[in-house]
């Protein structure tokens, strides 16, 4: 029998290299070796796994993925090797990685309705938006620290900000969106996390912002942190985008005043802010916007467009039309050069602007069966990236191969919004009121 359970016998048999950038004791002897050409990626695993079990008794056997000229293997090696007309007579180089897929699914963090947005670019935390009208800082599965509390309606984005400069490297502060036409501005201390014992039981704190930014005149969709901090941006259903500072002053935008709101011995400022300015060019929603680089914004469009925006001008300096209304965007892969975009036919799509023709797609992902609710690239990977969808699922994907590396099915209703976490977990939101974590991811 063979190791993916077929016979043997009249199967080829090919000869092969196992090489891996791997540090020991992942590495397998550099010798060559027949095994049968019918042997996919299971059974791969399954001589690599073998081959170090040899050289160590107490290897415990874990998944690898195996690439040939740089392409996954998700067939047969003959099947393969047709495909990409690759002879068999000679000796053939597999390099073997970690298989990228999770290794725990984390008990669900529950909310009070739907679980709208989700910002895990924090190590210590993750910050969700809920249609229940709050925002809420999660130190991990089931344990909740902090609600953010003072909008009207659903929160339907979040941001964690980094603040450069700051006064305190501890003091983070964070935007939200809301179907209340708003974005609010909030100061959390992350040290809370260290200096206090947190469990489950142990109730929240209840923040409140200290900044409105009103200009919108419909939904906030989507808001977006500058990377030095000093500014934030936000998509709306009013097909703009407007852009905020994000000091305390109360001389920004048109709209700025002061409003003092009661406590209970003292009177405290909540400073409203008007835009600084407001790009205009779409003509449908904008469910996304991104600030990947200081001088630079991407957004994706129910117009079927994605565009990118220079910050000085306020002038859209690349865009494209995909034929299908846009959910989603991100930039990241190759130099931090490739956009990423999620539509309405279920299709992720994925364009380099350098290149030319950029109107044409180099990589097109299609498994999922419904819209494409949000994408994500991983921050030190140039190959790897998530999506989610309504269809309850949310993919992990390889430019190296066309199918989804992992299907992760732990939402039991429409996903909403998806992200990394500390590099190696998803984290996720949906239409089932829960914020799901896979964690154990290795890349």
């Amino acid at each position: 029998m063979d190791m993916d359970g077929g016979s043997e016998e009249n199967v080829k048999r090919v000869q092969v290299r196992f090489v891996t950038k791997l540090q020991p004791p992942l590495k397998v002897p550099n010798t060559a070796i027949a095994i049968p050409s019918n042997l996919t990626r299971l059974g791969l695993s399954t001589v690599v796994n073998n081959l170090l079990k040899a050289a160590n008794s107490d290897w415990e056997a874990e998944p690898f993925d195996f690439l040939i000229d740089g392409e996954l293997v998700r067939m047969s090696l003959e099947e393969f090797l047709i495909a990409k007309d690759i002879s068999a007579e000679k000796i053939l180089e597999i390099e073997y990685i970690n298989a990228v897929v999770p290794q725990k699914q984390e008990d669900p963090s529950l909310h009070d309705d739907w679980v709208t947005a989700v910002d895990g670019s924090h190590p210590a935390f993750i910050m969700t938006g809920c249609c229940d009208r709050l925002g809420r800082i999660w130190k991990g599965a089931g344990m909740c620290t902090h609600v953010l509390e003072g909008h009207s309606d659903a929160v339907t984005s979040v941001s964690i900000i980094n603040t450069r400069g700051s006064e305190s490297a501890d003091q983070i502060c964070l935007a939200t969106g809301s179907d209340d036409r708003t974005v609010r501005l909030w100061k959390f201390n992350a040290d809370f996390h260290s200096k206090n014992k947190l469990d489950a039981q142990q109730p929240s704190v209840t923040l409140t912002s200290y900044k409105i930014l009103r200009a919108h005149n419909a939904s906030v969709k989507s808001v977006s942190s500058q990377p030095s901090g000093n500014m934030v941006c936000s998509g709306s259903w009013d097909a703009t985008i407007n852009l905020w500072q994000m000091n305390e002053s109360d001389t920004d935008g048109d709209l700025a005043s002061v409003k003092k709101r009661k406590t209970d011995d003292a009177v405290d400022p909540l400073i409203e802010g008007g835009a600084v300015s407001t790009l205009v060019g779409h003509t449908q929603c904008v469910p996304c916007v991104v600030w990947p680089r200081d001088e630079a914004i991407y957004s994706a469009s129910w117009d079927h467009s994605v565009r990118r925006w220079d910050v000085e001008t306020g002038k859209d300096s690349w865009n494209l039309f995909c034929g299908k209304a846009l959910n989603c965007v991100d930039v990241g892969g190759e130099s931090s050069a490739l956009v990423a975009a999620g539509a309405s036919d279920t299709i992720l799509r994925i364009w380099d602007p350098r290149k030319p023709g950029t109107l044409t797609p180099i990589f097109q992902f299609s498994s999922h069966t419904s819209w494409i609710s949000a994408c994500k690239w991983h921050n030190k990977s140039w190959f790897h990236l998530l999506s989610a969808s309504y269809d309850g699922k949310v993919m992990l994907w390889d430019l190296r191969t066309a199918w989804p590396l992992a299907v992760i099915d732990s939402h039991t209703d429409k996903v909403l919004c998806a992200d990394w976490w500390k590099g190696d977990s998803i984290v996720s939101g949906g239409a089932d009121a829960k914020l799901c974590i896979a964690s154990g991811i290795s890349l």
